[in-house]
């Protein structure tokens, strides 16, 4: 693993051999001060950018007196690495052919490679750039370095426009859907199992929920232009205490992916609708966000990238934009299906190609 005492990032060099670079300094949720700090040195080495550092949050921006300005944010975090024998998707990177393998390679340190690119090399940009380097994204909302520095540096996200670099396979991917999370509660009454005639089954009781959500048949919403397939699904059950008692309680939870028409309150009623009768809790809930693609910043990006926008069917940060009033979508390279997989890569191209399409739109 590379020491990240002694990392130096060259900002001008081949942006996939940049993304290799950034591979090889682990940065697992929670550990991004290594990673921060070698962003932010090379940052500071870029003459035409103000640099901000917030924790392991590092923003950089210009200051030309554009008409607009547009954020390119990315998360510098990881997810924790695989536990498999021989995985290649782990730290430290590794090259084969033109494929990089290596934690990240997907989500998302190709498109944070590509930001750092565009920092250096746009030294005249159309548009205004502010570039956000935020931490601890791949774990719970409330330890988010961008919902930090929405807290403390509300100013640093003004603008009229974002790219969230996530990997959409070089397609810009519109707006994303909405997730809540419900506890759904079956209570019974324990008894011996061989006085099963005493008790009431939790499990048994559970199975009608299981019968409706099964049967449900998810919608597919049109929001501004493109179309989003919600998902609603039992994820986890749980119940029982021994092999000879009759269950008295059964949780099922319970995720809801819904378009970005609805309010958390909207799939909330939706949810206990389908549910009725049944004890409903919310345990968490993120609104999604519409695509914002009739905005001319946005319309004009679709037309760098020349391909027909996508909908964002997973949650992003796209959301947080969203809710400050600020349109954005989703663009970066690789698969996202393979993110977070034991054999997560990237293909050198994809890298390149999106940062040409982002060169394009801002040059």
């Amino acid at each position: 693993m590379t020491d990240i005492q002694h990392v130096t990032l060259d900002l001008t060099s081949d942006v996939a051999h940049l993304t290799a670079r950034l591979l090889d300094i682990e940065s697992v949720s929670g550990n991004e001060a290594g990673i921060a700090d070698a962003i932010e040195q090379a940052l500071r080495r870029v003459d035409h950018l103000e640099v901000v550092r917030d924790g392991d949050c590092v923003m950089a921006r210009t200051a030309l007196g554009r008409p607009e300005r547009v954020i390119l944010a990315g998360h510098i975090d990881t997810v924790p690495l695989p536990t498999v024998p021989g995985a290649r998707g782990t730290v430290p990177s590794a090259w084969d052919g033109d494929v990089l393998y290596g934690r990240g390679a997907t989500d998302m340190k190709g498109g944070v490679a590509v930001q750092l690119a565009l920092a250096a090399a746009l030294t005249e940009p159309t548009r205004d750039i502010t570039f956000i380097f935020y931490d601890h994204e791949e774990v719970e909302a409330s330890l988010s370095g961008l919902g930090r520095v929405a807290a403390s540096y509300p100013e640093w996200l003004t603008a009229d426009f974002a790219v969230l670099l996530e990997p959409t396979d070089g397609t810009v991917e519109g707006g994303c859907n909405g997730t809540a999370r419900f506890d759904v509660r079956v209570t019974g009454r324990a008894a011996h199992s061989a006085r099963a005639w005493r008790g009431v089954n939790a499990i048994h009781g559970a199975a009608e929920i299981l019968v409706r959500l099964r049967d449900h048949e998810p919608a597919t919403v049109h929001v501004d232009g493109l179309d989003y397939r919600e998902s609603l699904n039992a994820v986890t059950i749980t119940g029982g205490t021994a092999g000879n008692v009759i269950p008295d309680s059964t949780v099922i939870e319970v995720n809801y992916r819904f378009a970005p028409d609805k309010t958390p309150e909207q799939a909330e009623e939706y949810v206990r609708a389908l549910l009725d009768g049944f004890d409903v809790e919310r345990t968490d809930a993120a609104a999604g966000a519409r695509p914002g693609l009739q905005h001319p910043a946005a319309a004009a990006f679709v037309a760098a990238v020349g391909a027909d926008p996508k909908p964002k069917y997973g949650w992003t940060d796209v959301a947080r934009f969203s809710a400050l009033g600020v349109p954005a979508v989703n663009f970066g390279p690789g698969d996202a299906l393979l993110a977070h997989t034991d054999d997560e890569h990237v293909h050198a191209d994809a890298i390149r190609a999106c940062l040409g399409a982002l060169v394009t739109w801002l040059s």
